[in-house]
């Protein structure tokens, strides 16, 4: 966890399908299609300027967890996020 983790539990309608979302404090992904949002540079900052849908690109393991890298569709930005419990499997599955 970065150093300048600001957690901040907020829900959120998804950009991409629609799905109404309930945050946990660690929440940056929609769990139905795990497409998420550009919205900070550091983890929980809300700082970002540039907004855009982060389209989930890769999947990859590492020790027994699955990690989601996101592409930013309008900046090209890439960040590697843990996939949840919650997260449906299946759309993982078809990246």
């Amino acid at each position: 966890m970065a150093i300048d983790f600001k957690r901040k539990i907020e829900d959120f309608v998804c950009g991409n399908c629609g799905n109404s979302v309930k945050g946990d404090g660690y929440t940056n992904h929609c769990s139905r299609c795990l497409w998420s949002k550009h919205l900070d540079i550091t983890p929980g900052d809300r700082a970002s300027d540039c907004g855009g849908m982060m389209k989930p690109s890769k999947i990859e393991t590492k020790g027994g967890e699955y990690d989601i890298t996101h592409k930013c569709l309008k900046c090209g930005h890439e960040k590697r996020n843990k996939m949840s419990p919650e997260d449906i499997f299946e759309e993982a599955l078809k990246i």
